[in-house]
C-alpha cells in the first residue's frame, strides 16, 4: 500500500523530500502535484520504474508522451538539441508555469526514448514538484492522472486519488487541491510556435 505525504507548497519538508527521493531512486512510482493537474511520476533514469508506468497507463514505453519534469532549464542540453535564441527567450518567459514545451530531442536521451525525434518539457510552477526533481538530481518522467468520470477530466482531491491510487503506486503526495485545467503544450520544433493544447497557460508567452 502507498504511503501518503501531506507537503507544504511554501516550504516541503526535507526529510519527507528525502524519503520521496529515496523511493524514486529504487524505481518506485510516485503520485504527486504540479502547477496544473496531479501527475503520475518516475526516475527517468530507472528503466523498470518506466515501464511500470507504461503498464500502469496501458502503453508501449516507446510509444508513450510522457513529458520531462525539470527543476529549471540548466537539464536543457542534457535531452534537448540546441536550440536557437527566440525559442529560449520563449522558454524563459514562460517557465516555471503550466507549459509543457515540445522541443527537439537530443542524442544523449536516456535508452527508453532514444527513437524519440522530439521531448516533452515541463518546468511546473509548484515548489514541491521542483524541490522533488532537484533532490533526485536529473527529471522526473510525468503523465496526468486521469479521471474515470466523463465531466471531471481530472481528479483534483489528493484524498480520492490514495483512495483510488493506493495499490498501484509507491508514494501519493498531498499538496492541497489540484486544478482540473491540463498544461498548456506548444511545439517549438518548427519555424512558427505550434499550439497542440490550450490548458492552463496563456498564449500571451509567444
Amino acid at each position: 500500500m502507498a504511503q501518503f505525504i501531506k507537503l507544504y507548497n511554501e516550504n516541503p519538508n526535507p526529510k519527507e523530500i528525502d524519503k520521496i527521493v529515496k523511493v524514486l531512486q529504487s524505481g518506485g512510482i510516485i503520485i504527486y502535484p504540479t502547477d496544473t493537474v496531479y501527475g503520475l511520476g518516475c526516475d527517468i533514469t530507472n528503466s523498470k520504474a518506466l515501464e511500470k508506468i507504461a503498464k500502469i497507463k496501458g502503453v508501449k514505453l516507446e510509444k508513450t508522451s510522457f513529458s520531462f519534469v525539470c527543476n529549471d532549464l540548466s537539464h536543457l542540453s542534457d535531452y534537448v538539441k540546441q536550440i536557437d535564441t527566440p525559442t529560449y527567450k520563449i522558454l524563459k518567459r514562460a517557465l516555471p508555469g503550466p507549459y509543457t514545451f515540445v522541443l527537439p530531442g537530443s542524442n544523449s536521451l536516456p535508452r527508453a526514448f532514444k527513437k524519440r525525434k522530439t521531448v516533452g518539457i515541463r518546468v511546473p510552477d509548484n515548489n514541491i514538484a521542483r524541490t522533488i526533481v532537484e533532490a533526485l538530481g536529473n527529471p522526473i518522467v510525468s503523465s496526468s492522472i486521469h479521471d474515470e468520470d466523463e465531466i471531471i477530466e481530472y481528479t483534483t482531491d489528493p484524498e480520492l486519488i490514495f483512495e483510488k491510487w493506493q495499490n498501484i503506486v509507491d508514494i501519493v503526495i498531498d499538496g492541497g487541491y489540484g486544478d482540473n485545467l491540463p498544461s498548456t503544450v506548444i511545439d517549438l520544433t518548427t519555424d512558427e510556435p505550434e499550439v497542440i493544447r490550450e490548458g492552463k497557460g496563456s498564449l500571451n508567452v509567444l
